[in-house]
């Protein structure tokens, strides 16, 4: 705002000022903090994770868990946590678990001991009582606090409680999240969660490794160095086609734990059949578009319960809580017989539409942006209309202020314009003259110097005091009153959150859903038949990420039966495509316990509780360890945890030890499969090269045992690859022409043939002669004298003769080795 004065000897004015932001500013990124506090005691688990993303706390009701603690892995594995808090008296299986997450080269959490006394019971209630809850007024009775905790968080679980008393320990002695706040500031807690693995797949890290469900690449950008690493070509990358940060974060969290819940698996397959099919593709753009426009909610209300809102936070809440309207009004129009189309249409509730009447019919968005502080619309506040009118009045009675003012100025002023600046009050700006020079040269008759600013000098004058007394700081009480105002709509915002929460996880369901149905669509996708037996059909199935990455893939069926077929032997050479069918298999069966649709023609899979592989990676070997300890581990895991509706993907299995010693523990692991009953024999794919399984009959005549191979054919000494799988056995491994195909040469393939008839038929195999150092010597000395002896002058020397007949023939040496 400004007074201005063009007349012959200058002009007067008001000047405000502050910098702009850009409406479309990105928005930022802020790390989230993850604390795990774990309590185990007598066979139980107790545990909690606090999520510093959102403010979440997240509580796991004791739950039994064996020696070697496989459940707390698994939560470990899936949450990631960055500290770990326990007990300093633990018990020996706590501390072998420790003792092995320490020596973990890939993940090495921050690992903090509190004193036992610090998981007792009750201490664990107190804290919880008097933890910092945003949502709950200030006001509120303890027994009130109690009531509303008590519907938040189970109190049966006292390993649990115990576990929480030493994680808010833990957050308020590090302050998460309110590093710099005022000490009286507590760690918020918005959201309480229930959190369970109960109906979930186990597969281990080994397993997502080498089935490249995720895989992580080194960012190629500079801007990206902090991260370091960005999703590889995986099938979480195929899938991942999320338009918001919430739905991203939930598909992970799918491809983490895989379901057995027909239920919930048959609530995603809907939804994405719907939007798999052509008619549909409209709707599908249309809500993708404004799942674009979702933005960090949760951060947003921390920030609102911390009073520390930023001016973009007002824009980013109002564009989110319209987007998720007109979400709500599109699916409206779709059929509400689809769960989840219900489920937004109705649970959707008024509190999103009150929101966006509110801020909107509050918040000046183009002020807001202008001035770089929250900005009240006209019509709101009548205190705030008046104080507004008045200032925007100022211009010219602050004109008409210079002109008096410059009237009794020194002649040599040329111009001069009275100015406000907040805290500071109403000031005569003049523009510096060249006789001021010294201090005491800007000493003017009525007026007291203020300072001097990018030539201009500030002056306060008699009139300018009364302008203070008369107006007093009206810019600074506006903001004050827009403040007040932003408060009590933070407050309003704040008791709807959990309305805002709700929203968000259906929204995150729906964007999960339609990002998979856009790959269903793209790479040709079917959706499959889920059922509780333990059957497994799968019909001209593909391996989806070979599939992109080859121009041609030649597709193949898998059954497994309740009664028959559950342990195939896959045999053929290598480079046939065996271990290529294991993984397609596996990524096939995973797909499905996540809800989206498969790469086959078509198929009808059972619901497994674990998928457990025998398959090297690079990822997955350890330095200095052998790879047939590797092998054992992962052979035990696989014998002692899997059950009939186990799928297990073995591959070459004791390759890395003596032959004779890996057939006899392969062929002792298959045997005692097949001794079980027909319901509690696994899902087993199994390929190996060790043909002697088969030519010794080591393996008992069982109809549960079938033997299968990928088709090849021999043309001429070239070895065809067909892909093509089949039932059979592979009669010989096709060494030699592998070989040939690797590029080896001729010579040491024919004698490695040969040597290896001769150990066959029982012939003795005897050393070929080769040349002594010594005579190779003398041969090419004598070689090298005969050269030195032609005359290259004579126009008659058939240079390229001599080469031939005399130079190649010599230097030739038969390629032989033992």
């Amino acid at each position: 705002m400004a007074g201005s004065l063009e007349e012959q000897r200058g002009r007067g004015g008001i000047i405000f000022g502050g910098p702009g932001l850009n409406e479309e500013e990105e928005e930022e990124e802020e790390s989230s903090l993850v604390l795990l506090s774990v309590l185990v005691q007598h066979g139980q688990v107790g545990l909690c994770f606090y999520d510093s993303g959102d403010s979440s706390l997240h509580y796991m009701v004791d739950t039994p868990d064996n020696y070697d603690l496989h459940l707390l892995a698994r939560v470990i594995q899936e949450i990631n946590p960055h500290v770990i808090i326990t007990s300093a008296k633990m018990e020996h299986c706590m501390t072998r678990f420790l003792q092995q997450l320490a020596s973990s080269p890939q993940y090495k959490p921050e690992v903090v001991t509190y004193p036992y006394v610090d998981f007792g019971l009750e201490v664990g209630k107190q804290r919880l009582l008097s933890a910092h809850l945003p949502l709950l007024p200030a006001s509120v009775t303890e027994r009130d606090r109690m009531s509303y905790l008590s519907s938040c968080i189970t109190f049966d679980s006292p390993l649990m409680l115990r576990a929480v008393g030493a994680l808010l320990k833990c957050l308020d002695r590090r302050r998460v999240g309110v590093e710099l706040e005022d000490s009286s500031v507590g760690v918020p807690i918005l959201q309480f969660h229930a959190y369970t693995l109960k109906g979930g797949v186990y597969i281990d890290s080994d397993t997502y490794s080498v089935l490249q469900i995720f895989k992580s690449d080194l960012h190629p950008s500079v801007y990206k160095l902090h991260s370091g690493e960005k999703e590889g070509l995986s099938l979480y990358g195929i899938l991942n086609r999320c338009r918001c940060k919430f739905g991203t974060k939930l598909l992970k969290q799918w491809f983490l734990r895989p379901t057995q819940d027909l239920a919930v698996l048959c609530r995603r397959q809907e939804v994405i059949r719907f939007f798999t099919s052509p008619q549909n593709s409209d709707v599908l753009s249309t809500l993708q578009s404004l799942l674009r426009n979702i933005r960090n909610i949760p951060s947003l209300l921390r920030r609102m319960s911390l009073a520390n809102t930023r001016v973009t936070d007002w824009q980013s809440l109002y564009k989110t809580v319209y987007s998720v309207v007109c979400v709500r009004d599109s699916v409206r129009h779709l059929p509400q017989s689809i769960g989840l189309f219900h489920d937004i249409s109705r649970g959707f509730s008024d509190d999103l539409s009150y929101i966006t009447t509110l801020i909107g019919r509050v918040v000046d968005f183009e002020a807001t942006v202008q001035e770089n502080r929250f900005t009240v619309k006209p019509n709101v506040d009548p205190a705030i209309d008046e104080k507004k009118r008045r200032m925007a009045g100022l211009s010219d009675f602050l004109t008409d202020v210079a002109r008096r003012e410059l009237e009794h100025l020194d002649p040599r002023v040329p111009s001069c314009c009275v100015i406000y600046i907040p805290l500071i009050g109403f000031l005569l700006s003049l523009p510096r003259l060249p006789s001021m020079v010294e201090k005491e040269d800007f000493e003017m008759e009525g007026l007291d110097f203020m300072f001097l600013s990018e030539d201009r000098v500030h002056y306060r004058s008699q009139r300018t005091r009364e302008l203070d007394e008369l107006l007093g700081d009206m810019h600074c009480d506006i903001r004050d009153m827009e403040t007040a105002v932003m408060t009590q709509l933070q407050n309003a915002v704040l008791e709807r959150s959990p309305s805002l929460y709700r929203v968000l996880d259906l929204i995150a369901e729906l964007d999960c859903l339609m990002a998979m149905s856009s790959a269903s669509q793209e790479y040709s996708y079917t959706s499959p038949k889920l059922a509780s037996h333990t059957k497994i059909t799968i019909t001209q199935g593909r391996h989806p990420l070979l599939e992109l990455c080859s121009p041609v893939f030649v597709a193949n069926s898998f059954q497994s039966f309740d009664t028959e077929g559950r342990v195939k032997i896959i045999t053929g050479p290598n480079s046939s495509g065996k271990s290529i069918y294991l993984k397609q298999v596996g990524l096939i069966v995973f797909m499905a316990l996540i809800g989206s649709d498969v790469p086959a023609k078509e198929a009808e899979i059972g619901l497994v509780d674990g998928i457990f592989t025998r398959m090297q990676s690079r990822e997955s070997v350890s330095v200095g360890l052998s790879t047939f300890m590797i092998d054992l581990n992962q052979m035990a895991q696989a014998l002692n945890s899997s059950t009939g509706n186990s799928l297990l993907l073995i591959d070459e299995f004791g390759k890395g030890t003596n032959s004779v010693d890996g057939l006899s523990l392969l062929a002792a692991s298959i045997c005692h499969w097949l001794r079980k009953a027909p319901v509690d024999v696994p899902h087993i794919l199994l390929s190996t090269n060790f043909h002697s399984l088969l030519q010794l009959g080591l393996l008992p005549a069982n109809r549960m045992l079938s033997f299968q191979t990928l088709e090849t054919a021999v043309d001429g000494d070239e070895l065809v690859f067909l892909y093509q799988l089949k039932e059979g056995i592979c009669q010989s491994s096709y060494a030699a022409n592998i070989a040939s195909l690797a590029g080896l040469p001729a010579s040491l393939v024919h004698r490695a043939v040969e040597v290896s008839e001769h150990y066959r038929t029982g012939k003795p195999i005897k050393r070929t002669q080769r040349a002594s150092s010594d005579e190779q010597e003398q041969r090419c000395t004598a070689m090298v004298e005969k050269f030195l002896s032609l005359d290259l002058d004579n126009k008659d020397l058939d240079l390229q003769r001599f080469m031939k007949d005399e130079l190649l023939p010599s230097a030739g040496e038969p390629q032989n080795s033992s």
